[in-house]
């Protein structure tokens, strides 16, 4: 994106990709479809230090613009739940129109090829590719983080940043399943198991889907939680999100002879049902447990406590939280304060957005608003 809108302004520009073909991150995402952006996308849908930086870039080049480019390609999209796009096609067409937006008289793409040597003197950056080399007045970080290392991720950026002088928000795992310890042994026997919750954690709360895993938990819901969840911490599961307080006292009084997890399974899958009813202790029939018990359990399965001991790591996280310090940037431009030249973009940078399109609009928006400054 960056190269693109540098090289249609005049600037000769060096795409350097240690990958075999550019864009690998993107062809993976969405299932292979692309969630390019989301119509949601705002500030507060994004984590960082300081939660305003984003600003400046996310509304300046909006998911309204990026969808205008997709147009003018002609590639189909559809809009999903909760304002996601994705294409019609394939996630390889993103990467094709951004390709074809650099114009191929100014912008090289080299790909294959490993970054070492880099350094900055009189003016210029020079740096090592292969056995090429390479200099020019402006450096831009555009690596990512090391978020699934498999098709390239590492703390590249993150390494050169701080050569350069630049602070660095301690990167960890974000958008990633969290694992449950051996007492959680019941909930992590529903491996498969899947249904509809209000995950929660501190002030962030998210309506969608939870999955159990032999590990622990995953889904939507959950992936969303674990970018705001720090080791030790808890989450809690709103099993049952649509029932008002007093329904299981009222369930006994409609149907006496009913349990709790007949109750239960009428809302979730029979397998969930069943853990939770064991967990709770609450056998027989709904006529013979006392309303304060039933009170209780409400409340238990509104606010269902995990204390995770874990994630599952960079292998397994869609994204990086934390990255290059915002401290030392600034929020219109992407360049480094007090490094001329020097600009970090993209999830190398310290904002990360919520799952479902939103951290490639930032890293449309980003390079957009590094291109137009170099």
């Amino acid at each position: 994106m960056c190269a693109g809108v540098a090289g249609q302004r005049g600037h000769r520009v060096l795409v350097i990709d240690h990958a075999d073909r550019p864009g690998r991150k993107i062809l993976i995402s969405g299932g292979g479809r692309c969630n390019f952006t989301n119509l949601g996308t705002a500030p507060d849908r994004f984590l960082s230090a300081n939660p305003h930086f984003a600003r400046s870039a996310l509304a300046r080049y909006t998911p309204a613009d990026f969808l205008a480019l997709v147009d003018r390609h002609r590639i189909a999209w559809h809009e999903k739940t909760l304002g996601q796009l994705f294409c019609d096609g394939s996630a390889a067409q993103i990467v094709d129109m951004l390709l074809a937006e650099c114009p191929t008289d100014r912008v090289e793409i080299a790909t294959g090829r490993a970054i070492a040597n880099v350094d900055h003197a009189d003016g210029l950056y020079r740096l090592r590719f292969g056995d090429r080399k390479a200099e020019a007045p402006a450096l831009v970080i555009a690596t990512g983080g090391p978020s699934i290392p498999k098709i390239g991720g590492s703390g590249f950026a993150f390494d050169l940043a701080r050569r350069f002088g630049l602070k660095v928000v301690e990167p960890r795992p974000a958008l990633v399943p969290l694992t449950l310890p051996g007492d959680e042994a019941l909930f992590r026997a529903l491996s498969g198991v899947s249904a509809p919750v209000v995950a929660h954690h501190a002030k962030a709360s998210f309506a969608e889907a939870a999955l159990f895993t032999h590990r622990g938990l995953s889904g939507p819901a959950i992936l969303q939680v674990s970018s705001y969840w720090r080791h030790g911490e808890e989450i809690a599961i709103d099993f049952l999100p649509d029932r008002a307080p007093g329904w299981l006292t009222g369930a006994k009084r409609a149907t006496p002879r009913a349990t709790l997890a007949r109750m239960l399974a009428a809302a979730l899958p029979d397998r969930l049902a069943a853990a939770l009813a064991e967990r709770l202790a609450l056998q027989g029939e709904l006529a013979n447990l006392p309303d304060a018990r039933l009170a209780e359990a409400e409340r238990a399965l509104a606010a269902w406590r995990f204390r995770p001991n874990g994630t599952e790591g960079f292998a397994k996280a869609e994204v990086t939280v934390g990255g290059v310090s915002t401290a030392q940037l600034s929020s219109r431009t992407m360049a480094a304060r007090d490094v001329p030249g020097l600009y970090v973009i993209g999830e190398a940078v310290d904002v990360t957005g919520w799952l479902g399109g939103y951290n490639f609009q930032w890293a449309w928006a980003s390079g957009w608003a590094a291109g137009q400054d170099l």
